[in-house]
């Protein structure tokens, strides 16, 4: 089954922490985290439709400039979720520029901040001076266990679900997944006789939406012709499955609190992408920094049953033995939790 998402990170394990995720089939793409981009690509970035900010320390949110920058002249209205304080900090940024010149300019941001009283939103049009105009808030989707977990997008192709941690500051923890994956019956296509295309991605979105099935769909042939047929007539050349889904944390702590958030929101990812930036012999440090160590990293890996992890946002201290950060993840993602932990973190891994 090709999957829906590719998901990369922007950088090295020691540099700045960012998850982009391209949308395959979409020609879209989200992104995690605004730290230092300049090695992706502008092609790369201008796919994104959604940017998540964990926090606004620097090395979260250095990048929000070049984005900035690639999105200014262009019609294109970029959604940017944040937690509390997020729009003052869009607000703060843009301020530090002058507008003068951008009258006819179209792009927009329009920003949410997340909080456990609910989310908050503003948007900033480019040909206002992005000038902030506070919109409505947004109550939290129905069925949510918890306001600190909330349901921050579900364009039906994807959902992106928050868990709002501490890092002595609140911090968003995110996980993206693919509801259901709709795949094309290959085989069944060519005995059609019908060629693939852009009408596939149609006939899904419209699966999705539970459209009936007498709507009707231009389909490509083979043979280079067009014909029309209906979703009940084309429902067999696409089948069900478990979407794909991934994690992302970074910088918070190893408690009850955390993890009672974390781990339903995390549950079952195909890739958790978590932060590893001590050794667990520096376990000290990295509580009193507000930071995981690997073996944590890989603990959460384990309870929250993810099936693989990936490290990152390695301190510096460990340049030339990020192995060992990677190893000692590991080895707690695939060993056994000491039940003493188990113990200490009681309700939370319940």
């Amino acid at each position: 089954m090709a999957s829906t998402f590719a998901p990369r990170l922007v950088n090295g394990p020691f540099g700045d922490p960012g998850l982009l995720v391209e949308l395959r089939w979409q020609g879209s793409a989200v992104l995690f985290d605004l730290g230092r981009n300049d090695g992706l690509p502008a092609a790369d970035l201008l796919k994104v439709s959604h940017v998540f900010v964990s926090h606004t320390h620097m090395d979260h949110f250095i990048g929000f400039d070049r984005v900035l920058r690639l999105f200014l002249n262009r019609d294109k209205e970029l959604r940017l979720f944040g937690p509390e304080g997020i729009l003052d900090c869009v607000a703060g940024k843009l301020a530090g520029y002058v507008w003068n010149l951008t009258d006819d300019y179209p792009f927009v941001f329009d920003v949410t901040e997340v909080t456990v009283a609910g989310l908050r939103r503003a948007r900033f049009r480019a040909a206002t001076g992005f000038r902030r105009e506070e919109l409505e808030a947004v109550a939290l989707a129905q069925g949510d266990a918890t306001p600190a977990t909330p349901l921050l997008v579900d364009e039906g192709h994807f959902r992106v679900r928050a868990a709002i941690t501490d890092h002595k500051i609140p911090c968003l923890a995110f996980a993206i997944d693919e509801p259901t994956h709709l795949n094309v019956d290959g085989d069944a296509l060519a005995r059609a006789g019908f060629a693939p295309g852009r009408w596939l991605a149609q006939l899904k979105e419209l699966l999705r939406d539970d459209a009936p099935a007498e709507t009707r769909l231009v389909v490509a042939r083979s043979d280079r012709t067009t014909t029309e047929l209906t979703v009940g007539e084309l429902r067999t050349l696409v089948r069900a499955s478990r979407g794909n889904k991934f994690g992302y944390i970074v910088d918070t702590r190893f408690l009850p609190e955390n993890l009672a958030v974390l781990l339903p929101v995390m549950h079952d990812a195909d890739i958790l992408f978590c932060e590893s930036p001590f050794l667990d012999e520096d376990r000290d440090q990295a509580a009193m920094r507000y930071h995981l160590t690997a073996a944590e990293a890989g603990t959460i890996a384990r309870l929250s049953h993810a099936r693989r992890l990936k490290v990152f946002h390695y301190s510096p201290r460990y340049q030339g033995r990020g192995d060992l950060l990677r190893q000692e993840a590991e080895a707690a993602f695939r060993g056994r939790v000491d039940p003493g932990v188990l113990a200490e973190l009681g309700a939370a891994v319940a």
